[in-house]
């Protein structure tokens, strides 16, 4: 199985710096503590918690809620359209 390439940066130094004790701001700092790269979606919900809340709700309730398609397959459909678009996913 192929390794997907290291995310790179935003270009958003403001964001990506931004230090949040959030819950974002902890999935960042353990995904830091872990040796991973933390996606780049996750500085923005920390960077602005209040602008992204509507967007994270909105999200969950896309990938989660309820659907005629369990939510692998919401989860396939992501990851396959994120590949497909040269999206690290």
């Amino acid at each position: 199985m192929m390794k997907s390439p290291a995310p790179e940066n935003m270009y958003l130094p403001d964001v990506e710096s931004h230090e949040s004790d959030g819950h974002y701001g902890k999935m960042i700092a353990m995904a830091r503590a872990g040796g991973m790269t933390p996606p780049g979606i996750w500085h923005l919900f920390a960077f602005k918690p209040r602008m992204t809340d509507a967007l994270s709700a909105f999200t969950h309730e896309v990938m989660r809620g309820p659907s005629p398609l369990s939510a692998g397959l919401r989860e396939l459909i992501a990851a396959y359209t994120s590949r497909r678009n040269a999206c690290v996913f």
